[in-house]
């Protein structure tokens, strides 16, 4: 009994053996709870996240041309806003009509804060902007969250207008889900009175656009006159004067100042039709009404999926015709289910290799209970989550996986280390063994997982779009390894107490430990399937033919690996550090050769010239082909053109092709980027949608070669700008190639971007797609130059003709007609009949009326006698950034290349340029969000160092040791360096940066649990040779179990190991299948941290204990030299410490 006395208990654990009822009391009510959260919480693809970034859009009606709203639009906001603080940056794009400023804030600042700012400065920008805005800049927000979800089309051989009502009824049930923020309808007809007047017959009869206006608004009435009292009572006068159907409107006469009369079926000509198309819509080339369907924040995306699909089905089953159907495409949830249940799988089949590792060394019952602290310590970090903020999305379910292996260490050294005092010590019970056990290692472990959680620490504060998307990954790991603290201390010693038994006390014939688990699970069974469970009682069935297997198979097997193999791996590990500590020299040997080694991993990897890229991508589920035309192109051209890239998509996937689920065409609305504010129709874009079949149903179909092959296919076609993406992964940034030129005159960057792309070209650069500039000088423009003077003169203003002129084209909304079938208001619109709208000397001749300042007459003049017509063309936008110019190159890399080399190349093309004073060029883009985050992730990795020696000098109380334990993180490099350079991998900026965070807590926890013990065997008298070795000997089997049961973890997601459980137990059908999105985009953490763990963990077993030698023999040569000794202690042989 002489080892208790060295003991210490940790007093929560002793509370806990001591009050096992209540634990297991509150074990159930944790998991309960735990489950319940899980299953109601939202799931979705990614996180939601929050950007400080504010739009202000000031439309002005003027026509004002780039130029001129730059001038007195773009340049007085940005004036103001220059005042703000903690705005990360400005950019803004002036264009025909719309200037759109985008303020960009830093992510430490609140939405509502930055909206408040810029709404204050806008407030103080009013001054200086023009009197005849139609209406305030508008300021909104941006919610990256609010994309669409998904497409519900209506199609059929009805006509558009009758699809349309259908439509319109499907987007009011649609928008009435709490989880729908709004439905956007593409594609519909809108219906239009229109007014198209004959020109010469108005000026001829003297009228004028508002005698007609006037006349319509004035007949087209429904307003109370006032009260009447009858008999006492008072009845509401009412003048009833709506148009009733189109033939009203016709036969309304129009006065003019002069006196003339005319009805206006006369002057113009009536008809009940459509406003001209602004958008389209196709299915497989069909025409459709399309519903785009936006999500709200924080709502629960499959169940909002769910939902709308349940609407939809109703709908058609009970509302729409023969001939008509509803078909859904782009259905975010449907690859939201994959990912989130191929993670869920994957987490199950990680836990599955785990328990199966620890079956083999630490026999079913411990291994359970080490097993067990996964699902328990996951239960108790989803009861934070809600309080948080958590969705169920890709990043929280990796960072549990990533937390597998990692979880059970804890478990591990407590359960080992209860199992080892337990049985090297016959005299004392179970209770004490486990009080003793967790006191003895509590210490260790405490900064074994502080030291593994203060890697993540920093991560919180990643600042930009990046560190939002990635910081649920530290914040859910943080608080699933205090779980997992929790479980090992509080849970797993009560566990222990009643399960772990003495060998000769566990000895049963076979028969019976076979017979009665059986029986359990087997009564299980048969009430899960009375209760309809096919699921629970197929899955105990198979524990009941698994227990058989375990007895009579595995156990034998795993009993003899405990007996004889893993005791030889250690006395062959024994053999090699004594031949390591006591070979003279050996020691420095080792640490040398490591180090020689580490240099050579880097130039290895650095000659193999790797492929680095900022964000993993996989291959698209969607491909997207954007079109863009000149500002001002009719939609129907854009149609038209788009067809034309319909027709050379199909040549390259086919007409029916089955990895293909569909392919779907907008013309103006939803066509655009979705991070544009900018909701208004843009006729001049379209976006062509191909839907890939999802991954596990692709066989051979690569899709990524796919997309490429659209994109050589498109190349060509004249006078539009074409791109081809993939559907973003990960957080949005800028295309990899993007050269910004910086300054004031637009002629001058002109020619500095013709040079940069000659120069590129020049040098042969290989990789680029297609390099574009969004400095675009072919937009046709006509200038009306007003003879202000005489105008003045005259008593004419330019405003007026400018008016005139916009009626005359756009038309104007002279009233409502509202329709009594259809119950719905339809505007009246007054314009010129298109014979005349699109002839410029027609538009001349009109005549303007106005009252003559000289005589004091209405007088009615063609606008040819006050202004002369120019021809000429114009920028299609002005685009500013840090409140001066730039002009934008940007590019993808085609598939392939290294685009971190080709950066390099162009850079190397920048520097040979001769820029004009005030002028600069320089990489943005993607390269400025890569260059911020390496820099943090570089800041981050020194603060997450400097927090472990603070933790390691707390534990130790030495300032030395926490620099060996350092050196394995170091030298675990040496694994992902040599990994990456012999797998010829790509290299990925955030997660292989993050992969090593991760690697270094694990790496640092080991290397703690070894020179611990060490520490406590020289405190115990043991010579600090023999500690040296007892320490590894004794540790080598919780270090080697968490190294490899992280490995285990993170095997499945490495290689895209995926399978379904639930449809194995209730199908039999596995869906088993290699790769897909999981691996693309966390196959690179993974992998780094399996490459480093692998060298790691000999390292920590073989040159720790060598430095630590060499430190020992350093310091006590030292305090020789110096004069300075120890009162020596009293040592004691291994043999006498072990027998004690």
């Amino acid at each position: 009994m002489d080892f208790l006395k060295h003991i210490k208990e940790f007093k929560p654990t002793s509370w806990s053996i001591n009050n096992k009822t209540s634990v297991y009391i509150f074990t159930i009510l944790i998991t309960l709870t735990g489950l319940s959260i899980f299953i109601s919480i939202p799931k979705e693809q990614y996180p939601d996240i929050v950007i400080p970034t504010i739009f202000v859009s000031t439309i002005y009606p003027e026509g004002a041309n780039p130029e001129d709203i730059e001038k007195l639009i773009t340049k007085p906001i940005e004036n103001q806003l220059k005042s703000i603080n903690g705005i990360k940056r400005v950019t803004s794009r002036s264009v025909p009509n719309l200037s759109l400023v985008t303020v960009e804030f830093n992510t430490d600042v609140e939405t509502a804060e930055a909206k408040q700012k810029v709404s204050d400065a806008v407030d103080k920008a009013k001054n200086d902007l023009p009197t005849d805005l139609d209406q305030d800049p508008q300021i909104q927000e941006v919610d990256i969250s609010e994309q669409p979800i998904m497409q519900v089309n209506i199609v059929g051989d009805l006509p558009l207008t009758q699809l349309n009502k259908y439509a319109e009824d499907l987007e009011d049930k649609i928008e009435g889900l709490k989880e729908i923020t709004r439905v956007d309808v593409i594609g519909a007809p809108k219906r239009e009175v229109q007014v198209n007047i004959d020109l010469y017959k108005m000026q001829m009869s003297g009228f004028s656009f508002s005698d007609i206006e006037n006349a319509i608004a004035g007949q087209n009435v429904n307003i109370s006159a006032g009260e009447l009292r009858i008999n006492e009572l008072r009845r509401t006068l009412r003048v009833i004067g709506e148009f009733k159907n189109v033939s009203d409107i016709e036969n309304i006469l129009v006065r003019s100042f002069r006196g003339n009369t005319a009805f206006l079926r006369d002057i113009a000509t009536v008809t009940d039709g459509f406003e001209e198309k602004q958008d389209y819509a196709r299915l497989d080339g069909k025409a459709v009404i399309t519903l785009s369907i936006i999500k709200r924040a924080g709502q629960n995306l499959i169940e909002a999926s769910e939902k709308i699909v349940a609407i939809t089905d109703e709908y058609q089953r009970t509302k729409l015709p023969p001939g008509a159907g509803i078909v859904i495409t782009g259905d975010t949830a449907d690859q939201t289910k994959v990912q989130l249940n191929d993670l869920i799988n994957t987490v199950i089949l990680g836990f599955l290799f785990v328990f199966f590792i620890l079956l083999f060394f630490m026999g079913l019952e411990s291994a359970f209970f080490v097993a067990l602290a996964v699902p328990l310590s996951t239960m108790v970090a989803f009861l934070f989550m809600p309080s948080l903020g958590f969705t169920l999305n890709i990043m929280v379910l990796f960072s549990l996986l990533l937390a597998l292996g990692i979880i059970v260490d804890d478990a591990i050294v407590v359960i080992e280390n209860t199992h080892r005092i337990f049985h090297q010590n016959p005299a004392i019970d179970i209770r004490t063994a486990a009080k003793a056990a967790a006191g003895e290692v509590f210490a260790p472990v405490l900064a074994g997982t502080l030291t593994t959680i203060a890697p993540f620490f920093p991560l919180l504060f990643w600042p930009g779009i990046a560190g939002k998307f990635m910081k649920f990954l530290p914040m859910t790991l943080i608080i699933t390894l205090f779980a997992s603290l929790f479980v090992a201390f509080i849970m797993n010693p009560v566990f222990a107490v009643d399960t772990m038994k003495r060998e000769d006390a566990v000895r049963k014939s076979k028969l019976r430990r076979t017979l009665r688990p059986m029986a359990i699970f087997g009564v299980f069974a048969l009430f899960s399937y009375l209760a309809g469970s096919l699921l629970m009682g197929n899955l105990a069935m198979v524990l009941v033919a698994s227990v058989p297997v375990y007895i009579f198979v595995i156990q034998p097997i795993a009993e003899g690996f405990q007996a004889t193999v893993w005791p030889s791996f250690i006395r062959g590990y024994q053999k090699m550090l004594h031949f390591l500590i006591y070979r003279r020299g050996m020691p420095y040997v080792a640490i040398f050769g490591t180090v020689v080694l580490l240099f050579l991993s880097i130039g290895f990897f650095i000659a193999s010239n790797p492929k680095v890229e900022f964000f993993p991508e996989g291959q698209p589920n969607f491909t997207y082909v954007y079109c863009k035309l000149p500002v001002g192109t009719d939609a129907s051209v854009t149609d038209s053109l788009t067809k034309l890239i319909e027709k050379k998509v199909y040549e390259v996937i086919g007409e029916d092709n089955p990895y293909v689920k569909s392919v779907i065409t907008n013309v103006g609305i939803g066509a655009g980027d979705p991070m544009d504010p900018d909701r208004v129709v843009t006729p001049h874009k379209s976006k062509v949608a191909v839907a890939f079949v999802p991954f596990e149903k692709r066989g051979d179909f690569n899709t990524a070669e796919t997309l490429n092959k659209i994109r050589e296919n498109i190349k060509g076609i004249p006078g539009a700008e074409i791109s081809v993406e993939k559907e973003p992964s990960g957080p949005p940034v800028g295309k990899p190639i993007t050269i910004e030129i910086g300054g004031d005159d637009y002629e001058i960057m002109a020619g500095i971007q013709t040079e940069v792309i000659n120069k590129i070209a020049q040098a042969g650069i290989e990789g680029i797609e297609d390099l574009r500039s969004d400095l675009v000088r072919n937009k046709p423009e006509i200038l009306i130059n007003v003879d202000v003077p005489k105008a003045q003169a005259d008593g004419l203003s330019s405003a007026q003709i400018v008016l005139d002129i916009r009626k005359a084209l756009f038309g104007s909304e002279a009233s409502k007609f509202r329709d009594a079938e259809e119950d719905e208001d339809t505007p009246i619109m007054v314009r010129l009949d298109p014979v005349y709208r699109d002839r410029l000397e027609d538009l001349m001749n009109m005549e303007i009326a106005f009252m003559d300042m000289g005589s004091g007459m209405f007088k009615q003049v063609p606008i040819s006698a006050y202004a002369t017509i120019e021809y000429t063309t114009t920028f299609t936008g002005i685009n500013r950034k840090g409140f001066r110019r730039v002009v934008t190159l940007g590019s993808n890399v085609l598939s392939g290349y290294n685009a971190n080399e080709i950066v390099g190349q162009i850079n190397q093309v920048i520097s040979t340029l001769d820029l004009p004073e005030g002028y600069d060029v320089r990489m943005t883009g993607e390269q400025e969000d890569q260059a911020e985050t390496t820099g943090f992730l570089g800041s981050a990795f020194l603060g997450a160092l400097a927090l472990m020696f603070l933790i390691m000098v707390t534990q130790f109380n030495s300032g030395s040791k926490p620099f060996i334990i350092f050196s394995t993180v170091l030298f675990s490099l040496i694994g992902v360096f040599l990994g990456h350079a012999i797998t010829g991998m790509t290299m990925s900026i955030i997660m292989t940066g993050v992969g090593i965070f991760a690697l270094s807590g694990i790496v640092i926890r080991n290397g703690i649990l070894l020179l611990e013990f060490a520490d406590v065997l020289q405190q115990r008298g043991v010579p600090f040779k023999e500690a040296i070795i007892e320490a590894g000997t004794t540790r080598i089997t919780p270090v080697f179990l968490t190294a490899i049961c992280s490995i285990a973890g993170l095997v499945p997601l490495a290689i895209g190991l995926n399978m379904s459980f639930s449809s194995l137990l209730t199908t039999g059908h596995a869906h088993f299948y290699l790769g897909g999105d999981n691996v693309a985009f966390w196959g690179p953490l993974a992998w780094t941290m399996i490459f480093g763990l692998i060298v790691a963990t000999f390292l920590t077993l073989l040159v720790v204990p060598c430095m630590l030698y060499a430190y020992e023999s350093f310091r006590k040569g030292l305090s020789n030299l110096l004069g300075r000794t120890r009162a020596p202690r009293k040592e004691r042989s291994i043999e006498e410490y072990v027998s004690e």
